[in-house]
C-alpha cells in the first residue's frame, strides 16, 4: 500500500471515529443520594440497550439537584422531596415531577452488644433528634422494647449535613407525629438540628453510625442494607411496628396511588393502613417541559419510558419498591407533554 493510500485510509477512519462520536448522546444530571443505587444501575442497563447514549448523574443531595437543574448547569435533576411553589416559579421554564421508585428511610443505629432488633416510635424518635432523649436506657426507649439490655451510654446524633429529600422525609415523618418537632425543626431539605454531628449525603451518615459506638441517624434502606447497620421496626399509624421492606413500603404507596395530584409532588409518610412503613416515600427525576436541548429531551424520555416499565424490575435487589402501575399509567401520560421536537 502506497504511502499517500495509506494516509487517505487513515483520515477515513478518522473521519468515521468522528463521525460515529457526534451522534453519541451525553446527558448529565445530579441530585439526591436516595436513588444514587438504582439509577446507577438503570444507567448502566440502559447504555447496554443504546451505546451511543452515555448518562452521567452526581449523587450531590435533592438540594443541589433542585439547585442545579433551576441553573440549567444539568439536564435533569433529582429530588426525594417535591419542588415548593416558590422553588417552581423561580426556575427558567416549567419543571415536571417524575416518580421513579419507592424507598423508605430507616433509623440505624450502633450500640454495642446489643444483638437485639430495637424498636422505636415516631414520637420517640423526634424526642432524641430533638436532643430531650439522651440515653440508650432513657425510658421511653426502655418501654418500646422491653427485656432489651440498654447501655446508659449517650446517643450520638447523626444527622445530614447538607441539603437532603432523605432528611425532608425524615422530619416530614417526625413532624406527622410531634407537635413540639413540627415547631421547633419544621419540614425543609435543610433544617436547623437542636443536636447531633453531620454527614454529607447517606454514605457518609452510614460510614459515621457505623464508626460510632452509641451512634443513632437516619439513611434510606439500601445503605442500612448495604453497610450492615442495624435497623429496626418503626410503629405506624395504626401502631403496629413494621420494618422497612419492599413489600411494607408498596402497601403505603397504594393509598397515594389513589390520590395522586396531576403533577405527581405527595407526600406519603405516616401513611394510614395495616402493614405500612410509615416513613416511605416516592424520589423524583426532574426535566423542564421544554428544554432547549431536544436531542437530550427525546433521549429522555424514551430511558423514563424504559425505567418506568423494564427498569422496575430491578427495584427489589436494590432495596426499593416499584412503581404501582396505576402511578405508572399516569406517568406515561404525563411524558407525553415533555417537547423532544
Amino acid at each position: 500500500m502506497t504511502t499517500i493510500k495509506r494516509v487517505g485510509l487513515a483520515v477515513a477512519c478518522a473521519s468515521a471515529l468522528v463521525a460515529g462520536a457526534s451522534t453519541a448522546v451525553q446527558i448529565n444530571g445530579a441530585g439526591a443520594t436516595f436513588p444514587y443505587p438504582i439509577y446507577s444501575k438503570w444507567f448502566a442497563e440502559y447504555n447496554k440497550l443504546h451505546s451511543d447514549v452515555a448518562i452521567n448523574y452526581q449523587s450531590i443531595g435533592s438540594g443541589g439537584g433542585v439547585q442545579q437543574i433551576t441553573k440549567q448547569t444539568v439536564f435533569f435533576g433529582a429530588s426525594d422531596m417535591p419542588m415548593t411553589a416558590e422553588q417552581l416559579q423561580s426556575a427558567p421554564g416549567k419543571i415536571m415531577h417524575f416518580p421513579t421508585v419507592l424507598g423508605a428511610v430507616v433509623p440505624v443505629y450502633n450500640i454495642p452488644n446489643v444483638n437485639t432488633e430495637l424498636k422505636f416510635s415516631g414520637p420517640m424518635l423526634a424526642d432524641i433528634f430533638l436532643g430531650k432523649i439522651t440515653k440508650w436506657n432513657d425510658g421511653a426507649i426502655a418501654k418500646l422494647n422491653p427485656g432489651v439490655s440498654l447501655p446508659g451510654t449517650d446517643i450520638t446524633v447523626v444527622h445530614r449535613a447538607d441539603g437532603s429529600g432523605t432528611t425532608y422525609i425524615w422530619v416530614d415523618y417526625l413532624s406527622k407525629t410531634s407537635e413540639e418537632f413540627k415547631k421547633r425543626v419544621g419540614v425543609n431539605s435543610s433544617v436547623n438540628w437542636p443536636t447531633g454531628v453531620g454527614g454529607r449525603g447517606n454514605e457518609q451518615v452510614a460510614a459515621l453510625v457505623k464508626q460510632t459506638p452509641g451512634a443513632l441517624g437516619y439513611v434510606e434502606l439500601i445503605y442500612a442494607l448495604q453497610n450492615k447497620i442495624s435497623y429496626g421496626p418503626v410503629q405506624n399509624m395504626s401502631g403496629e411496628l413494621v420494618k422497612a421492606s419492599v413489600e411494607s413500603v408498596t402497601v403505603a404507596a397504594a393509598a397515594a396511588a389513589k390520590q395522586m395530584p396531576p403533577d405527581f409532588r405527595v407526600s406519603i409518610t405516616n401513611a394510614p393502613g395495616k402493614g405500612v412503613y410509615p416513613i416511605s416515600s416516592f424520589t423524583w427525576l426532574l426535566l423542564y417541559e421544554n428544554p432547549k436541548d431536544k436531542a437530550q429531551s427525546h433521549v429522555m424520555v424514551d430511558f423514563l419510558k424504559w425505567a418506568l416499565g423494564d427498569g422496575q424490575k430491578y427495584c427489589a435487589e436494590l432495596g426499593y419498591a416499584p412503581l404501582p402501575p396505576d402511578v405508572v399509567k399516569l406517568e406515561l401520560a404525563a411524558l407525553a407533554n415533555v417537547k423532544t421536537s
